[in-house]
């Protein structure tokens, strides 16, 4: 398979090129740079791999990359943690429908004339930012009420975008849905709001790698966003590559949606004190302080992975005790550096 992929050097999409690449993909990826600035990946220099550094909003450039694809993943997305969600209400929607739009276009037109076969969209779990039904499953997004972030929105729009394409010009899709991906290679965006919690400077505003930095750092009692009651399910970025890529390439998953995810349960509390012993061991006894949350922190967010098990053969299976292995010290390594 040949396959576009937008947003190629983002937090997923750096692991989805590897991923497709390792099982024998031709990638094209797209990526301007916009969240961390210029950024290195390993895969840069393979064979099967030509990066083009260029906006996903340019329709022209994509309809001329994806001649000769038989795959599209449309990954691209302005996104950051959940400061993000406050600072750039307006922007997050009014980009990622431009970026939504380009890509549908560009698919559509590629699909009608060239050789075309699916496009895979990357959406997000926050299209179940108010989901009352746990565990939520493939079709309770459009049951439950619309999600209050402009965010969530936006991503549930795509959603709607993929469906349309399909029912105006046949134009075959997946909708992958990943769940709190976790993983090494995020850094803090560009024009992320310098936001403070207690004595450290928050790094990206999503829970994993805060809490990790907060930890290294020593603060104590150590800061929590909200109460700490939070459920979350933190997958490793790897898993969830491995299931967009089922997305792409399983005959099971035509213009069907999945949930990518751990079935693993997780309040915000547990990942704390999981970090906090990981750094220190049993010398520190643990201790924390919630602070206020953000307006559109979830406060439940459990999806069922069913779907995904039974059609794609797809299981998150690593643990969080392996991602926090892995996570803890690229991230004290990136603190040395004054990355974070």
């Amino acid at each position: 398979m040949k396959t576009l992929v937008t947003g190629a050097a983002g937090f997923i999409g750096s692991y989805l090129v590897k991923e497709l690449l390792a099982h024998g993909h031709q990638v094209v990826g797209v990526d301007n740079y916009s969240k961390y600035g210029p950024v290195r990946q390993d895969c840069d220099t393979h064979p099967r791999y030509k990066l083009v550094v260029g906006d996903a909003k340019d329709g022209k450039l994509l309809r001329s990359l994806l001649d000769g694809c038989d795959q599209f993943v449309a990954g691209a997305a302005m996104i950051g943690g959940i400061s993000y969600f406050h600072t750039y209400a307006y922007d997050l929607l009014a980009e990622n429908e431009r970026l939504t739009a380009a890509a549908f276009d560009a698919a559509v037109d590629a699909y009608k004339t060239s050789d075309l076969k699916k496009i895979t969209v990357i959406s997000s779990s926050m299209v179940f930012e108010n989901a009352t039904t746990f565990p939520s499953k493939e079709g309770d997004q459009r049951l439950c009420p619309p999600p209050a972030s402009t965010y969530g929105f936006q991503k549930l729009a795509a959603e709607y975008f993929a469906q349309g394409a399909y029912e105006q010009y046949g134009l075959p899709y997946t909708i992958a849905r990943p769940f709190n991906c976790v993983g090494i290679g995020e850094r803090r965006a560009r024009g992320e709001d310098e936001i403070y919690s207690g004595n450290v400077k928050l790094a990206m505003s999503h829970v994993v790698p805060d809490l990790v930095q907060k930890v290294l750092k020593g603060q104590d009692p150590l800061h929590i966003l909200g109460s700490g009651k939070q459920v979350r399910h933190y997958t490793y970025g790897g898993d969830l590559a491995r299931g967009i890529r089922l997305c792409v390439e399983h005959p099971n998953a035509l213009n069907e949606d999945f949930n990518l995810s751990t079935p693993t349960s997780t309040t915000v509390v547990e990942l704390a004190e999981r970090i906090w012993h990981k750094i220190h061991g049993t010398s520190r006894p643990f201790r924390y302080t919630a602070d206020q949350a953000f307006r559109y922190d979830v406060q439940c967010r459990i999806p069922d992975v069913t779907k995904a098990r039974e059609l794609l053969g797809f299981e998150a299976a690593t643990d969080l005790d392996a991602i926090l292995d892995e996570v803890v010290p690229w991230i004290a390594d990136q603190i040395k550096v004054g990355v974070i």
